[in-house]
């Protein structure tokens, strides 16, 4: 299965990366001729800016173009395309194992300083392979200033084998001196059909199911997958698309409020008991603390910025958690939306028909349009760190008002 089949929907931006593959491959083997070639005026380059709406597949597309640079297939020679997903350079790159592809992804809000210049320290260095040294940072929008001027020496002047595969949003995500020097890839929200097939394709999923859960994330892979095969996610869904129901006096409204932030909280309290023990117990086994005894002198501030980074880490699931109950509700009034206008296009929950059909035939566009609003201005305070019960409530009271 060629590594491109992961991409989902997304034809335009395979066509540009498999050129892009195939210069690159041409450009290493002549490279081992000793023949003179340059990268310019073929379609590589040493810095790519991935970017497009959550959901779409950015890493994955960036997975995908670094397992196809290390493809070292024989069929290549013969006039194959690189990227077939089956030799050692492309199992390993697709796994997590690749010798010469880093894959950089953060759990926290930031990525800082010193994060970026141990990866420029390894961008400076050959590829061990005798390919190319990939480097993929899927939250480059996370960067904070100061690593972003880190970075741009790196992606400005980059070692002659050295790839950078940047993942954000949107190129206004990342610092312009950066983007200015990477070759933009913009990619687009998948058709739900095609999210739907590879649900069924690559995760098992049943038709119906695979089809319910593509359409209620609107194209969103990641979140299709999820709902399709976690009853959890799909269970808490549900509440959240019960809350515009329950909005109707300030009661409620309060109520249903302080439920979605305690929903959230406990969204990061699992995922802390199932990482944290085993990162503090690893990292007191590698400061040389016995089991029950405490840790050797010296070593209380390796414990201290474990600690630290657990809690920014619980800080961003919260914070992720709340926001994808929150692009859910716009999701629920969207339709609400629709309806009021006459559109026929499919509701994102079939489920919430009654409920979308009551609340459209008892308010007004306008009414709906400030209720969205009010949801937005949640995300983005939410985004300059307000406490979430207080943001999250003025929401529910604007809900309740619009």
């Amino acid at each position: 299965m060629p590594v491109w089949d992961d991409v989902v929907g997304q034809a335009r931006a395979v066509e540009q990366l498999a050129a892009a593959a195939r210069d690159a491959d041409a450009y290493v083997t002549a490279e081992a001729t000793g023949e003179p070639v340059a990268l310019s005026g073929s379609a590589m380059t040493h810095a790519w800016l991935f970017t497009g709406p959550p959901g779409c597949g950015r890493s994955t597309a960036a997975r995908a173009f670094a397992a196809a640079l290390q493809c070292v297939s024989p069929d290549r020679a013969l006039g194959g395309q690189p990227g077939c997903g089956f030799c050692d350079g492309c199992h390993t790159s697709l796994v997590g194992t690749h010798a010469d592809v880093e894959v950089v992804r953060t759990d926290l809000l930031t990525i800082g300083v010193k994060e970026t210049r141990d990866l420029v320290r390894r961008a400076q260095m050959s590829p061990a392979g005798g390919r190319w040294q990939v480097i993929v940072l899927e939250d480059a929008d996370r960067l904070t200033e100061g690593a972003g001027n880190v970075l741009l020496k790196a992606v400005e002047e980059p070692a002659s084998r050295t790839v950078w595969l940047l993942c954000a949003p949107s190129t206004e995500d990342v610092l312009p001196t950066i983007r200015s020097r990477c070759r933009t890839l913009s990619l687009r929200t998948p058709p739900v059909d095609a999210v739907a097939d590879v649900l069924v394709r690559r995760d098992g999923v049943e038709p119906g199911p695979a089809a319910a859960a593509a359409r209620a994330t609107q194209g969103h892979i990641g979140r299709a997958r999820r709902l399709a095969t976690d009853e959890r996610a799909r269970a808490r869904r549900a509440a959240v698309l019960r809350l515009p129901e329950r909005v109707a006096d300030i009661g409620g409204a309060l109520k249903a409020a302080q439920e979605l932030v305690d929903a959230a909280a406990e969204d990061a309290k699992q995922a802390a008991e199932e990482s944290d023990a085993k990162e503090t117990e690893k990292l007191r086994a590698a400061l040389g603390a016995a089991e029950g005894k405490r840790l050797p002198r010296g070593t209380a501030g390796a414990m201290k910025e474990l600690e630290d980074r657990q809690k920014r880490r619980a800080t961003r699931t919260q914070r992720d958690s709340l926001d994808l109950a929150l692009t859910d509700l716009t999701g629920f009034y969207r339709d609400v939306l629709a309806r009021q206008f006459g559109s026929a296009a499919a509701l994102a929950d079939e489920e919430t028909g009654d409920a979308v059909a009551q609340l459209a035939a008892r308010s007004r566009p306008e009414q709906t349009l400030r209720r969205i609003d009010a949801i937005l201005e949640c995300r983005t305070a939410l985004d300059r760190n307000v406490a979430p019960l207080l943001a999250v409530e003025a929401m529910a009271m604007s809900l309740r008002a619009g």
